[in-house]
Order: structure tokens, then C-alpha cells, then sequence
């Protein structure tokens, strides 16, 4: 891109996010450089450390956003459902395949900071969305500590998704994520059995 491109407010911060979230999908967050970015926005060098001040500033406005992305793919299943639980971790995994890049970037505090009110808000938020379905289970499904029963069901989706994007899961050809994970969540979350 040439210097000569020109940027109405506001359109240079979603240019300089649109460009590491490419580069980032492509090579991962450590290939990130204001500079390159800069460049590639055809901006001055000095034009994306306004927006973000620097690489983790970036960082963090890629994973703020990541969670609200988030919480708008879980806003509306509804957390009364017994299957809510579960179509929450299909939507979890979903996100991630469908937003690899801030996906990547979320769960790396390192990179970013994890302190930033902005990003403190839209994670808790998705915590909030992602945590609901375990209200609808029955208690003998969750166990007496419902935080617990909220982060096995998260570390499986993620776990899920991480396996998928990194190319861990083999033998799934032909076989969309979203379905597999279905399929094993099913396995794992079954309906309590009352009486014998």
C-alpha cells in the first residue's frame, strides 16, 4: 500500500487491527510490528502507537474485542435449556474457528494487558454468558460448586478448539468441529438417571 491512502477518523484503528489480525492468522501474534503494520495501513510509523500506544496495547484491543465477539456468539442461548450447557461449548468452539486470530490472542495474557478495564469488562461478560449453562443443569450434574462444574465445561471447549486449530485432532476429515464437539460434549454431559 502507498503512503497516499488516506484515513477518515477512526477507520485507521479497524485498518491497523484488520492488518495484525491478518498477520497474526498467518504467522501468529509474535510477527506483530506497529511498524510493518504502519506500513501496510500506509500510514506514518508513528500513526498506529496513537491509537494503541504500543504492541500490547494492540494486543489488547484484539482480545477486548475477541470477547465481545465472543459474547455475542453465546448472547442468545437460552441459559433455562437443559441443552445449554452444550450449545454454549458448540458456539465456543464455533467462535474460535470462525476468529483464530483473536482466539489466539485472548488467552495469552503475556501478550497483552490483562488488566485493561475495556478488556476486563467484555471478558467478564463472556465468563457471565459462558458460566449460564451450568445453572441449568441439576445439581447432581454440576456437583455441589457450580464455578467448577463452569470451568471443566470451558476447559473442554477450549481444549476442543485449541486440539482443532492446532491440527491435534486427526481422523475428524470430512467432519465439521462443531459437530465432533457436539458429539463428545453428548458423551460427557448426559442426563443423570433418576432411580434404578
Amino acid at each position: 500500500m502507498t503512503g497516499s491512502r488516506s484515513y477518515h477518523h477512526g477507520d485507521l484503528r479497524r485498518a491497523v487491527m484488520a492488518a495484525a489480525l491478518e498477520v497474526i492468522a498467518a504467522d501468529g501474534p509474535a510477527a506483530i510490528s506497529l511498524r510493518d503494520l504502519a506500513r501496510r495501513a500506509g500510514v506514518s510509523h508513528a500513526a498506529p502507537a496513537h491509537h494503541f500506544k504500543d504492541r500490547a496495547g494492540l494486543l489488547t484491543a484484539i482480545a477486548a474485542e475477541g470477547y465481545g465477539l465472543l459474547a455475542d456468539a453465546l448472547a442468545d442461548v437460552p441459559c433455562e435449556s437443559p441443552d445449554a450447557l452444550r450449545e454454549l461449548g458448540v458456539r465456543y468452539v464455533r467462535f474460535a474457528v470462525d476468529h483464530p486470530a483473536h482466539f489466539e490472542v485472548m488467552h495469552r495474557p503475556h501478550l497483552h494487558h490483562p488488566d485493561d478495564p475495556e478488556l476486563v469488562a467484555a471478558r467478564d461478560h463472556a465468563w457471565r454468558l459462558l458460566s449460564g449453562g451450568v445453572d441449568a443443569l441439576p445439581a447432581a450434574g454440576r456437583g455441589p460448586d457450580a464455578r467448577t462444574a463452569a470451568l471443566a465445561a470451558w476447559s473442554l471447549a477450549h481444549g476442543f478448539a485449541t486440539l482443532h486449530l492446532n491440527g491435534g485432532i486427526g481422523g475428524s476429515e470430512g467432519v465439521e468441529p462443531t459437530e465432533l464437539f457436539r458429539r463428545m460434549a453428548e458423551l460427557i454431559f448426559v442426563e443423570p438417571t433418576t432411580g434404578e
